[in-house]
């Protein structure tokens, strides 16, 4: 799911910053605590906004509300 949100990000032309949990032990701790705990991925912080395996629909309503040109 992750290749997946990343394509549409690359797709409507957002910048934003891939962060690899298994490589960042910090990164891997803010996920569990944005999810109760479990590692889902990908978890998306947009202006403050979490969403965690967002739908291509839900990504494009937080990226609009953010006031990210989509």
């Amino acid at each position: 799911m992750t290749t997946e949100t990343r394509e549409h990000l690359d797709e409507l032309g957002v910048d934003y910053e891939y962060i690899d949990v298994d490589a960042d032990p910090a990164a891997s701790k803010w996920v569990k605590e944005q999810n109760g705990g479990k590692e889902k991925i990908p978890t998306l912080n947009i202006a403050g906004s979490v969403l965690t395996q967002p739908s291509d629909e839900k990504l494009d309503s937080a990226l609009t509300q953010a006031g990210v040109s989509i």
